[in-house]
């Protein structure tokens, strides 16, 4: 079978947000009902707990001969028995109940074939009383197609509070921008989904934004922002200005206020909202932005391309209007592998013409394409009230939450830029979840800071309620698991600065080396041919069924660790807790006997190997990052490395707030190769790594110092 056939693009339509649910509609045959007495039915009643996830609590209710099931982000659903203790959905979730041996009801087995929600689901009984967990209301849905300056009609889903339109108070919107699609907003997703905002009451707006779905125009990815000399100079500013307008004048009822809010992309546009701002603006959350999507966001780090995310990500969004995922049938470490560089992966997938992936093979450098995308540089004044938000374990944009709060906080004079880190991979502060992975952080903190930081954000700046009271920074520390505020980001006070040595020995010190002055601490041989993935194997597409994709940051390292081609440090079991938090930064002092390499180090606390739950000797990742060895000098310019000549790579791993605990270890990894979600570093130097030739990859040494005057180390901020 030809590599190209391994690969195709299956068009689904892309919700607004994840489910917490079940799906409202279901193409499946339900099953045949059968009618159970009343008393028969408040067996079941009471409080269940899920095994996995003990927050997504769900109860059992009945009134009159129907029982109904309700969950805090599930809308209160009638049951139907098709047999004793067995039950199901509208949509043919199925829900069996067991008994203990006295023949009470114990638990409950939930079990759903469709949607994001798709599982099977095991909660025990904990309470006899059924209790009322969700706040739902009725939203009715119009929808709009708005124009624009220059003619173009963007489309538009508006849900506002049933009877909301002429009596009541006034409302403000709450709006969400985005290129995914917004058919599949409605009352039952935004309960679901938003459930304290929803609760709250807003006018919801979603909108496709230009040239996606049933939106007119161009789509451009990252649209940068333009001078607006005409009417047709159009941005995503002068489009965010465009829709308020339109909303003020046409939706009855409303404050004239406007909150604006999204994850990711929708991130981005929320940001947008923010410059040049619309007056009725008057609060935004950017969470997890593409900020700048060269310098750190998606498509490269520090010069280093995201081959998988840039090839399956453009053809999802610039494939067609729709979105487009890509689905491989095979281990995406082959693909790429047997493909040699983007230029070949991307001629494959017939996908050599779309707009940004011509941009990746003509301009792998941080030219001016790249820095008119560029965000943060726009960042000079605090129009409205800012609210960050992003995780500590995100996948995806992990850089420009942090990046927006750096470039907005010297200009906020009144207090109105405020930052949240978690324990989030991609969005997830929007899911009910303790874990990551097999990660455990003690309580459902997405749920934590939507409730007590997020609703009471917008309620304040949009209905002037009280309630917010986030002074500057709030971050969720790993490890010891609790909520920490501060007064900025890194924090000021209670932390001193420390460096973490490599050591000749593989260990690590807070003491700086002594011996010979060129002292190798280790070396080890990179070879393109056999580079380390930076995830198992198989490595799926990364967003097809079944894909590893979201969780990989928190995935157990001790796969990679086995290897030879990489250098592994650590310290002795520690004997108290070891705080991190605020930057970690890299300052490697290595060689390469090729002309170019990468360098990923790691960050990592490893587990005792008698740690409860599965956890024993676990590898987690507390910050890591890549370094393009060509940008050494110029991010604009790249130049050669010199063969064999010992050099400074300093660069920053990005933000953490973790305590290493008691017991742990502390290790730092070194490696040059992070497969195939950054493309390999031929480690000759060519002109662009895009098109390299086959005979360009060689494999070589590299050598990693750690001696008085080449002292390799980590630059972090210890807690006092």
């Amino acid at each position: 079978m030809g590599i190209r056939s391994s690969w195709k693009l299956v068009p689904v339509l892309a919700l607004a947000c994840c489910s917490a649910g079940w799906s409202q509609e279901s193409s499946q045959t339900a099953p045949t009902s059968i009618r159970v007495p009343a008393a028969t039915l408040a067996a079941y009643v009471g409080q269940y707990r899920p095994t996995e996830e003990p927050d997504a609590i769900r109860s059992i209710t009945v009134e009159g001969a129907q029982l109904f099931i309700e969950g805090a982000r599930l809308a209160r659903t009638e049951l139907k028995a098709e047999s004793p203790d067995h039950f199901f959905s509208p949509d043919s979730t199925k829900v069996v109940f067991s008994r203990d041996a006295a023949g009470k009801v114990s638990s409950l087995t939930m079990t759903s074939t469709t949607g994001r929600s798709a599982g099977t689901e095991v909660m025990t009984r904990f309470s006899d009383e059924g209790a009322h967990l969700n706040h739902f209301r009725d939203y009715v849905r119009t929808e709009a197609m708005v124009p624009m300056r220059d003619g173009a009609k963007l489309h538009m889903v508006i849900l506002r509070p049933s009877g909301s339109e002429t009596s009541g108070e006034a409302l403000p919107f709450l709006m969400t921008r985005t290129p995914y699609g917004v058919a599949g907003n409605s009352s039952w997703s935004v309960n679901a989904t938003k459930p304290e905002l929803a609760a709250s009451g807003y006018i919801f707006v979603f909108g496709d934004i230009r040239g996606r779905y049933t939106s007119e125009g161009q789509f451009v990815m990252n649209r940068p922002i333009v001078a607006h000399g005409t009417k047709n100079d159009v941005d995503e500013t002068t489009d965010t200005r465009d829709t308020i307008d339109w909303l003020l004048k046409n939706v009855p009822h409303n404050s004239g206020k406007v909150g604006v809010l999204g994850v990711s992309y929708p991130g981005f546009l929320a940001m947008m909202a923010g410059i040049d701002a619309h007056p009725a603006v008057k609060a935004i959350s950017p969470q997890a932005p593409m900020t700048n999507i060269w310098m750190g966001d998606d498509f490269f780090h520090n010069g280093a391309f995201r081959e998988t995310y840039g090839f399956d990500y453009v053809q999802q969004l610039e494939a067609q209007k729709t979105d487009v995922p890509v689905v491989s049938k095979g281990d995406t470490y082959d693909f790429f592998l047997q493909h040699v560089n983007f230029a070949g992966a991307a001629q494959s997938a017939g996908m050599s013409n779309l707009p940004t992936a011509k941009a990746f093979l003509s301009q792998p450098s941080y030219t001016k394409f790249w820095q008119d995308m560029a965000v943060e540089r726009h960042l000079t004044k605090v129009e409205v009230p800012t609210l960050e938000v992003g995780g500590y374990w995100d996948q995806e944009d992990m850089w420009g939450t942090q990046a927006e709060y750096a470039a907005l906080k010297p200009h906020d004079t009144r207090g109105e830029v405020f930052l949240v880190l978690g324990p989030w991979n991609h969005g997830q502060w929007n899911q009910t979840t303790r874990h990551l992975g097999a990660i455990d952080f003690g309580s459902a903190a997405g749920d934590t800071y939507r409730a007590t930081i997020e609703a009471p954000f917008f309620e304040k700046y949009l209905k002037g309620k009280p309630g917010f009271d986030l002074k500057d920074v709030a971050s969720f520390r790993s490890g010891s698991n609790q909520w920490e505020r501060y007064d900025a980001w890194p924090p000021k006070s209670g932390f001193k600065p420390a460096k973490l040595y490599l050591k000749a020995d593989k260990g690590l010190s807070f003491t700086a080396p002594e011996g010979a002055y060129d002292q190798v601490a280790a070396a080890y041989v990179a070879d393109p041919a056999d580079p380390v993935p930076y995830r198992a194997r198989p490595i799926q597409a990364t967003y097809e069924p079944g894909s590893k994709w979201r969780p990989w940051l928190a995935e157990d390292q001790r796969f990679v660790t086995i290897r030879k081609d990489l250098a592994s440090f650590s310290t002795p079991a520690l004997d108290a807790d070891v705080t991190v938090t605020g930057n970690v930064v890299a300052d490697l002092f290595a060689a390469t006997t090729g002309t170019d390499a990468d360098w990923i180090v790691k960050l990592i606390d490893v587990y005792p190997d008698d740690a409860p739950g599965g956890m024993a000797d676990y590898q987690l990742m507390i910050a890591e990052e890549i370094f393009r060895g060509r940008y050494l000098k110029s991010f604009e310019h790249p130049e050669p490395l010199k063969p064999g000549e010992p050099t400074e790579f300093k660069y920053s791993l990005n933000g953490a707030d973790h305590t290493f605990l008691k017991g742990h270890k502390v290790m730092v990894e070194v490696q040059s190769s992070w497969f195939p979600l950054y493309d390999r570093n031929p480690q000759t130097y060519v002109e662009n790594i895009m098109t390299a030739p086959p005979s360009a990859y060689k494999a070589e040494t590299e050598t990693i110092y750690g001696s008085p005057k080449y002292p390799s180390h980590l630059e972090l901020n210890i807690q006092q």
